[in-house]
């Protein structure tokens, strides 16, 4: 099992979202949900493709926080 840091954004009117350990994977939906899963599939499609290219799997190295700012 892999786990993947992804960051999901407002974008108009819709949502992207897309994982800063994964160059080139994103995903776009109506609503956040819907962004959250269509990028957990485009992951995976993104993952199988690196393995039948013979690449190797990165190791996710992206953490997110938040910072209470005054």
């Amino acid at each position: 099992m892999h786990r993947f840091l992804i960051v999901i954004e407002k974008a108009g009117n819709n949502y992207s979202a897309y994982s800063p350990d994964l160059d080139g994977c994103v995903a776009t939906g109506k609503t956040r949900d819907e962004a959250e899963q269509n990028m957990y599939e485009a992951i995976q499609l993104h993952l199988q493709g690196m393995l039948e290219d013979g690449l190797e799997i990165p190791k996710s190295t992206s953490y997110a926080e938040y910072l209470a700012v005054n």
